[in-house]
């Protein structure tokens, strides 16, 4: 069986609790997963029926391109079946190819887009849950005669990654409690702001046994959190030291995680480690929680405006974000209780 997703760095960590658990219980079967190349980086200690064939859209453009990806991919797998987690054009493409020229069974994510639009119109406050992306791909398996399990653990099993590769950018953990804090996202509306999070981080650092590695990527957030690294005791940067391996690793030795909705709220969720996280746009009704994360670890305001958008990438509607506006205080209350 081939599955595909190509995007977002969220999205994908979301598959692997589904994955993991369909493979072991279909040892006979063959699964095939194509992404970008660096996707691959996810999938520790997968499963031996379980393969990632890297696939960069960039090198399959428009419709010969996709074309091309089909014969390849006819060519290495000969799929019985063809499983699109994704849902867009590309994958979309991709699927036809497979029905019409190969007769390939095939079966697509629904992805609720009207109810989540209802949500955002209506708001969160008395909303009801919606069906979770962990499941609307099990989904997927089941229209394709497969059953998914729900005992996805982590990535490492009952165990911790191994970080000694890390330790020039750490300290001895000892008995101390690391907390992670990844403060930023893609959209603002999901960023809780850089002034209360440093209020937050002064008052964590104050606590002696308690260690904040702070996670996030690129040089403009690399400066936000090297300056509280000089201004705090007890902070560390683990921003740029590593790739998605590195991070899953380490995050699985912290205490607790601190995010955003974003993709360390997942990478969390991989390896079994406790997220509390902040929502301000968009919210968890939507189904974009974490891997068994629960809403009591749920950080947000009950605001009628909220959610503004599905994921937090539409202006606000009231043009202050209050909906981030949530004391510092309460967050680090959270967190001290937590660890």
């Amino acid at each position: 069986m081939l599955m595909t997703r190509f995007s977002a760095v969220g999205d994908i960590a979301m598959t692997l609790p589904v994955l993991y658990p369909l493979a072991e219980k279909y040892p006979n079967h063959r699964f095939v997963f194509v992404s970008r190349p660096r996707f691959k980086q996810f999938f520790i200690n997968c499963p031996k029926n379980l393969e990632f064939r890297e696939a960069d859209p960039n090198h399959y453009k428009g419709l010969r391109g996709l074309y091309r990806l089909y014969k390849e991919l006819k060519a290495e797998y000969a799929p019985d079946a063809f499983a699109d987690l994704h849902n867009v054009l590309r994958t979309k493409i991709l699927r036809l190819f497979f029905t019409l020229f190969s007769n390939t069974t095939t079966a697509h994510i629904e992805k609720g887009r009207a109810e989540k639009r209802r949500l955002v119109k209506n708001g969160s406050i008395d909303g009801k849950q919606l069906k979770s992306t962990f499941e609307r791909y099990r989904d997927v398996f089941s229209r394709l005669g497969l059953q998914v399990e729900s005992d996805f653990v982590s990535l490492f099993g009952e165990k911790k990654g191994n970080i000694d590769d890390l330790a020039s950018y750490l300290p001895p953990k000892g008995n101390d409690r690391w907390v992670g804090i990844a403060p930023f996202a893609k959209h603002k509306g999901k960023i809780y702001p850089v002034e209360l999070m440093r209020c937050v981080i002064e008052r964590l650092s104050q606590e002696r046994d308690i260690k904040i590695i702070c996670f996030g990527n690129g040089k403009a957030e690399e400066e936000i959190v090297e300056k509280w690294c000089r201004d705090f005791n007890n902070v560390i940067s683990f921003v740029g030291k590593s790739n998605f391996n590195g991070e899953l690793r380490l995050i699985s030795n912290l205490n607790l995680m601190i995010s955003m909705d974003s993709a360390n709220m997942h990478l969390a969720s991989l390896v079994n480690t406790r997220v509390l996280s902040i929502w301000g746009a968009t919210s968890p009704l939507a189904g974009f929680l974490g891997w068994r994360q629960k809403m009591e670890d749920c950080i947000e305001l009950p605001l009628k405006c909220r959610p503004c958008s599905v994921f937090g990438n539409k202006p606000c509607r009231t043009n202050d974000y209050r909906c981030l506006n949530i004391p510092p205080e309460k967050i680090v209350k959270k967190i001290l209780e937590a660890v």
